[in-house]
């Protein structure tokens, strides 16, 4: 059946920020968070108002809460190695953010970071992740706990209550069976689609409010160009990986070979055939890259295309999707190893 409503990773960016349709985030984070929660406001972060070294650290959605606590959802369509690093990152700057200079440390605010991805984030067989902080005794396994004049002062029970939480949803992990009311919204989340029977917090309203017919003509053109980006971005990293994969092992074979001969023995056969593979993968990612910015934005110079030659796959890897998302040639090249 066709998804008949909005995916959350656009509705996220615009009808998400709308006051009515605050019922609908609120239901989602308070199934995720296991309490209710309700959304006073939707804030901009100085993330979001920097120069364009600062894009990739945008973030899609930062609202307060009614305790005063920070909620930062953000989705992640294409994979980034280093997610975890920008998960990090974007906890870090928001708690300075929102503390003023001269302000004590106990106003210091309780960030949840909800990340929705949906390519596989690290090893695991689950598809729901939180990360909370502990302290643990080294000797005696004890949890250090806060003091009774802290736990007055503060409002908390345990220590891991000042610290960010972490949550990865990893949607695409998801087999669509519904076990809870968590899990209706991860059907949503991966399949835009609503069923008769969910109960969920803020799914009515989410299913009624989201609906793609309800879009004006104008956004929905927009909506529908930005399904096609979408495939067309996940079309491009698909083909290039195998084609660069086959390619690499192809041409890996042929120069293992040649050097295993060589040296004669069993031994270099296999190491020949294990550096080749790796030197024609690496060929054919650099190639691949080079196509992507040559689709998107013509003649490549010849500084940017020294500096890719250069690369290794990993970095290579990395910076496929920049390419397939930023809006120019210097905006790529910034994120160039220096």
């Amino acid at each position: 059946m066709a998804a008949t409503h909005i995916r959350f990773d656009w509705a996220i960016k615009k009808q998400l920020r709308d006051k009515a349709n605050y019922v609908v985030l609120e239901g989602f984070i308070s199934e995720l968070l296991g309490e209710v929660i309700t959304i006073e406001s939707i804030l901009e972060s100085e993330s979001n108002r920097g120069t364009q070294d600062n894009k990739l650290n945008r973030v899609d959605i930062l609202a307060l809460n009614s305790a005063g606590e920070l909620l930062l959802v953000e989705v992640q369509n294409s994979s980034e190695n280093d997610y975890f690093q920008r998960m990090l990152f974007g906890v870090s700057t928001l708690i300075t953010e929102y503390l003023d200079k001269g302000e004590p440390y106990s106003k210091v605010k309780k960030v949840y970071s909800i990340n929705i991805v949906y390519f596989p984030l690290g090893q695991g067989e689950d598809y729901i992740y939180e990360g909370k902080l502990d302290f643990i005794g080294r000797h005696i396994q004890d949890r250090l706990e806060p003091s009774n004049l802290q736990k007055e002062l503060f409002k908390i029970e345990q220590v891991y209550q000042i610290f960010p939480e972490y949550y990865i949803l990893r949607v695409k992990q998801f087999n669509d069976v519904t076990r809870n009311s968590l899990d209706e919204w991860i059907y949503f989340l991966k399949n835009s689609e609503i069923r008769e029977d969910f109960q969920a917090r803020g799914l009515a309203q989410a299913k009624e409010n989201l609906r793609i017919e309800n879009l004006p003509n104008t956004e929905k053109a927009a909506y529908q160009k930005y399904l096609e980006d979408k495939r067309y971005e996940i079309s491009m990293l698909e083909g290039a990986e195998a084609v660069g994969e086959l390619r690499g092992r192809e041409e890996g074979i042929k120069q293992g070979r040649e050097q295993g001969i060589k040296q004669g023995i069993k031994q270099g056969i296999e190491q020949g055939i294990e550096q080749g593979i790796e030197q024609g993968i690496k060929q054919e990612r650099r190639a691949s890259l080079e196509r992507i910015l040559q689709l998107r934005f013509g003649t490549i110079p010849s500084e940017i295309s020294g500096k890719i030659q250069g690369l290794d796959i990993q970095q290579l890897d990395n910076l496929m999707a920049t390419a397939l998302t930023a809006s120019s040639l210097d905006e790529f090249s910034q994120h160039l190893p220096k």
